[in-house]
């Protein structure tokens, strides 16, 4: 096997590279190209300085690598487990070298279950932070996982605890705090509310994280694309620091192709919904909602990456009225009805279907993912249709429409604006695919562009 080592100018710049293929492998004159962090062995470099700093920049980079996703599945059964913890915890960190931000905790805790919450503050000159699961077990396996490892080799190892507030109620998204499960509330100046009295000392005049940014040699440890928003590429696992000994650790479902997505509308989500929002971040093969809880499905993705891509993009997101949560289930693959089997239509097989946007590697789509938002993306529409056509058409789905344009250069391509993201996912549920004429199927995606 031919091996290369390609240097980038930045960290951050070769994240982003990691991240860019992660969806599908790819193709160099048809043969497939394999990329990951080196060996730091098997480098070797002349200038002494230059190679420090390598290795420096290789061991945070690597600390965030994949390894053990300790229960990112938690448990499809529910909480039963944990009766009585709370879903919050209280993470201090300790030996602050490097920065910590929002997205960096949100990264390494969403490897143990869906985080709501996040608020940060400093008390007594501590970097601390409440999180937020969706359930206590997801907090039980994140405590007894990360209590006492360290998010870089070099420093910030945290103190993980159960905390006394039972709930977090946060009014802005921002840098101190962030709802994931209402991604509409504005930036606001910064100020964190709870469903309890917080006592003063939560509360400090200086209630930033110290910025590391720019302190010479050192890049953060996670690249985020331009025009993601508050996309959080996936990162898995990130500690290395050993636990200490007599620690129990959860169970270890690792990363697979099935996801497990809950809080469903049991009224309105059909297989065939929840194919096509998912099919927006990967092949989907197989979908099967929950004939007994039919507020939970599982859905079969064609790889691990897709996997991710898909957590990533669409947990936390609002649909028909809920806020959709999606974690790795801990089956392997979607199982079809045995012969004689009926339940009503509730698992169906996508393995082949034409509407796949990654069937070919390499393609553009795999430029072109991004998270919901009230703008979309509409491509293959017919010469004939209109401006009106197109409102009318967004406006039977019962969308408020707030602005259309076609592209100057492309009558067939388009941009929409539609009066919330909640909106916009349902309408392109309802009309991806959808027959406009002239044997042409309408093309619906997200977009990174506002009108």
């Amino acid at each position: 096997m031919i091996q290369a080592f390609l240097e980038m100018a930045t960290g951050a710049t070769a994240v982003n590279v990691m991240n860019y293929y992660a969806p599908a492998v790819p193709l160099f004159h048809s043969q497939p190209v394999f990329i990951q962090y080196p060996d730091p062995r098997d480098l070797r470099i002349d200038n002494l300085p230059n190679q420090a700093r390598a290795q420096a920049m290789y061991q945070a980079l690597n600390t965030m690598q994949f390894g053990n996703q300790a229960a990112t599945g938690a448990s499809d059964a529910g909480d039963g487990l944990c009766p009585g913890l709370s879903c919050v915890l209280r993470i201090i960190v300790e030996n602050v070298f490097h920065p910590v931000t929002l997205e960096v905790l949100h990264q390494v805790l969403s490897s143990f279950g869906s985080v709501l919450k996040i608020i940060i503050f400093t008390k007594y000159s501590k970097f601390q932070a409440l999180v937020q699961y969706d359930n206590p077990r997801s907090a039980y396996c994140a405590k007894m996982t990360l209590n006492g490892r360290s998010i870089y080799t070099s420093g910030c190892t945290l103190r993980v605890d159960f905390s006394k507030f039972t709930s977090l109620t946060v009014k802005y998204n921002n840098e101190k705090s962030r709802d994931f499960t209402r991604l509409d509330l504005p930036s606001g100046a910064g100020q964190i509310y709870m469903d309890q009295p917080v006592p003063a000392a939560y509360v400090t005049q200086n209630n930033s994280v110290p910025s590391y940014t720019e302190a010479a040699g050192f890049t953060p440890p996670v690249g985020f694309a331009e025009g993601a928003g508050n996309l959080v590429p996936p990162v898995p696992a990130a500690v290395t620091t050993p636990a200490a000994p007599g620690q129990t650790t959860c169970p270890d479902f690792s990363e697979n192709s099935v996801l497990l997505v809950s809080n469903l509308n049991p009224k309105a989500v059909t297989p065939h919904g929840l194919f096509i929002l998912f099919g927006v971040y990967g092949n989907v093969h197989r979908v099967k909602i929950m004939f007994r809880m039919k507020e939970k499905a599982l859905i079969q993705m064609a790889d691990a990456n897709q996997a991710r891509l898909a957590i990533s993009n669409l947990n936390g997101q609002r649909l028909y009225g809920r806020v959709l949560h999606a974690t790795f289930s801990k089956h392997q693959t979607v199982q079809l009805l045995r012969k004689g089997q009926d339940d009503h239509g509730l698992t169906k097989d996508y393995s082949d279907s034409p509407l796949h946007r990654f069937k070919v590697p390499g393609s553009k789509n795999f430029q072109n993912i991004f998270p919901p938002s009230a703008t979309l993306h509409l491509s293959n529409i017919p010469s004939c249709v209109t401006v009106d056509d197109m409102k009318n058409l967004f406006a039977s789905t019962g969308c408020t429409v707030k602005g259309f344009r076609f592209f100057r250069n492309n009558c067939r391509t388009a941009l929409i604006q539609l009066g919330s993201v909640e909106e916009a996912v349902h309408a392109l549920i309802e009309l991806h695919n959808r027959d406009l004429g002239q044997n042409r199927n309408l093309r619906v995606s997200f977009s990174k562009h506002t009108l």
